[in-house]
């Protein structure tokens, strides 16, 4: 508390935050499986984005909190969140009912489509795109491009890109994801807590695992998200088994079955069930460039956001659009931030790309407009 490191890197900021004991606890393991690296060569500033004004300090304050009349009031980390608004069907139905009303409005929309080119005339300013679909090439003039494609490939698709804006776009990094959902009886987790649940299940919504044994990143209870999300919510679980890996590694390598029979293997060895056959479905997902990197050409960030921010017409927005690791209520808000200046016809982009770096939480903002 008394003596602080240098924050140069994110295992600095973890150990000046919660001590080297429960740094190597709870956050080298889990950082070094999401990233791939060791927090020593990461930057600080991821942690500073996500953990923001956590502390152990903000910890306990936060148990107080909780003992005291009235509850929890004011201003709440962000990581100490205990409840939120969830749509019945998972955030899919937010993009459903986003696309209905585009649509509703006369508005198109082209799914299964790789956008590969964009065109910049000699005044900076972007003039159309190309993309692919089903084999096929086509063109589509526009007036204003909102990016929420990795800014790795979009800057990497446009023509006249400056050779050092093209490098530092070219080595940004980013971390792919898998997951496999695994449909169980039950699992062997007890509910220690006074949170009623139904059939008693432990009520965390997502689980940390710091086992230095397996692989296995996180894993999600899906029925505590939404009830509507599982069939047969009295006598089954459905568990999402998280994997962070290099596409092409591996682990991305592996077949559905292959991918399957070692994350299960993995639950076995934690104790989450007592053995394969308890398995009653499967299913596989992955996702490209899920996790942007804090390293590598990430330190010149700021010189790609200033080239970025000299044509006109392009808004780079959410997750992969800003090469931020934002989470989703923050990734719209880019969009919202985008569309006010459109309409106000605002040249500025700062606030745009300044959204989740104040220390506030956005909703507690929500809550006292």
């Amino acid at each position: 508390m008394l003596h602080k490191r240098q924050e140069d890197s994110l295992e600095d900021f973890y150990i000046n935050r919660f001590g080297r004991k429960l740094y190597s606890m709870f956050f080298e393991k889990y950082t070094e499986n999401l990233w791939g690296r060791s927090p020593r060569e990461i930057a600080p500033d991821w942690g500073a984005q996500r953990a923001k004004g956590l502390s152990v300090m903000a910890i306990v304050m936060d148990m107080f909190k909780k003992i005291l009349p009235g509850g929890k009031k004011g201003h709440v980390e962000t990581s100490l969140i205990e409840e939120f608004s969830y749509p019945k069907l998972g955030p899919g139905e937010l993009w459903d009912v986003t696309g209905e009303e585009i649509i509703k409005n006369g508005g198109q929309i082209l799914r299964g489509c790789r956008v590969t080119k964009l065109y910049k005339d000699e005044n900076n300013h972007i003039t159309s795109l190309t993309y692919i679909k089903e084999g096929k090439e086509y063109s589509m003039e526009g007036d204003i491009f909102i990016s929420s494609m990795p800014i790795k490939d979009l800057v990497g698709g446009m023509n006249d890109v400056p050779e050092k804006e093209a490098a530092i776009a070219a080595g940004l990094p980013y971390r792919d994801y898998m997951t496999l959902g695994v449909l169980v009886p039950r699992l062997n987790l007890v509910n220690k807590t006074k949170i009623k649940t139904i059939s008693n299940i432990v009520p965390d919504d997502w689980i940390y695992v710091h086992d230095r044994t397996v692989q296995m990143g996180r894993f999600q209870i899906y029925n505590n998200w939404s009830p509507y999300m599982v069939k047969d919510l009295e006598n089954t679980v459905w568990v999402g088994l998280e994997y962070f890996c290099d596409e092409g590694d591996s682990l991305w390598r592996m077949t559905e079955k292959e991918f399957s029979d070692f994350a299960v293997k993995e639950m076995v060895k934690m104790g989450l069930i007592d053995d394969v056959s308890q398995v009653i479905d499967t299913h596989m997902e992955k996702v490209k460039k899920a996790y942007p990197a804090y390293f590598d050409t990430y330190k010149d960030i700021d010189q790609l956001r200033a080239f970025l921010d000299t044509i006109d017409n392009l808004y780079c927005v959410g997750r992969n659009g800003q090469h931020r690791y934002n989470n989703i209520d923050h990734s719209m808000v880019t969009s919202f931030e985008t569309v006010h200046n459109i309409l106000n016809q605002v040249r500025d982009r700062s606030n745009i790309w300044n959204v989740n770096t104040d220390k506030e939480y956005l909703e507690s903002t929500a809550e006292q407009n």
